[in-house]
């Protein structure tokens, strides 16, 4: 007879996948190098809610996610998940079309998202940090507060908006219509004046966590995003004070 998995068990098999995979697990959270393991976040969620269903849907889905991720950006640095996966479980319980719905939706999206920006199409972005941890968000909120100040960073609504400027994007690259987003020396897209290779990602990442300048602290499961600051310009202004170096084409 098949024994049944506990939901600890299953949420394990994610901590597996990345130690399959030899990725080092580094966290943003000052306090901490690595991050909160998916069998803890496992732990969390059935606290929360215990039925196996969801339980068991969240999990395939965040599989996926986790999958695709380190397939689209094997050099990705920081990888923490806990707010991501509160918000995944806050959002499916509310969901008007149902928890289990919401979850495949979600997953979809989130894997398109992934593919669409990653290493294996002419788009090339070195890491998901700039996704994950906010920036994207946060500047997309200041462009329209007053309409989108209350939408949270893993919305559909903002993974949609997400897809769509991903497919402009595509265009653009393919039609030659890009100017702000050159391929680098690294053979990566970075649209920013400033270094992004690994050390330097490294170095200026960590301290605009040290200094509480992440949009949002995906490492703290209760964590509270924040778009009201001029994150662009303090991490350019950053980048000098750190003396990292411009980027070379």
């Amino acid at each position: 007879m098949k024994q049944e998995l506990t939901p600890t068990h299953t949420f394990r098999l994610i901590d597996e996948i990345f130690a399959q995979q030899s990725v080092n697990l580094l966290s943003l959270n000052p306090q901490k190098t690595l991050i909160t393991s998916f069998t803890e976040l496992g732990n969390l969620i059935t606290e929360q809610n215990p039925d196996i269903q969801l339980l068991t849907t969240l999990q395939e889905t965040l599989e996926c996610i986790v999958y695709t991720q380190l397939q689209n950006f094997p050099e990705n640095i920081f990888w923490d998940f806990d707010f991501l996966v509160s918000s995944m479980l806050r959002q499916a319980l509310v969901a008007d079309e149902g928890a289990i719905p919401f979850l495949t939706v979600f997953g979809e999206k989130m894997v398109s998202l992934t593919e669409m920006f990653g290493n294996k199409t002419e788009m090339r972005f070195r890491y998901v940090h700039d996704f994950m941890y906010g920036f994207d968000w946060a500047r997309w909120v200041q462009k329209e507060p007053h309409k989108r100040a209350h939408i949270e960073p893993f919305s559909l609504v903002f993974l949609d908006y997400l897809l769509v400027k991903g497919k402009e994007l595509l265009q653009r690259i393919n039609h030659g219509q890009i100017t702000s987003y050159k391929l680098c020396d690294t053979g990566y897209r970075n649209p920013f004046t400033f270094s992004r290779e690994p050390k330097d990602e490294y170095r200026l990442l960590t301290y605009l966590a040290e200094e509480q300048l992440i949009p949002v602290a995906v490492w703290n499961w209760n964590a509270s995003p924040v778009w009201n600051k001029p994150f662009q310009e303090m991490r350019q202004q950053l980048a000098l004070k750190l003396d990292i170096q411009p980027q070379r084409h």
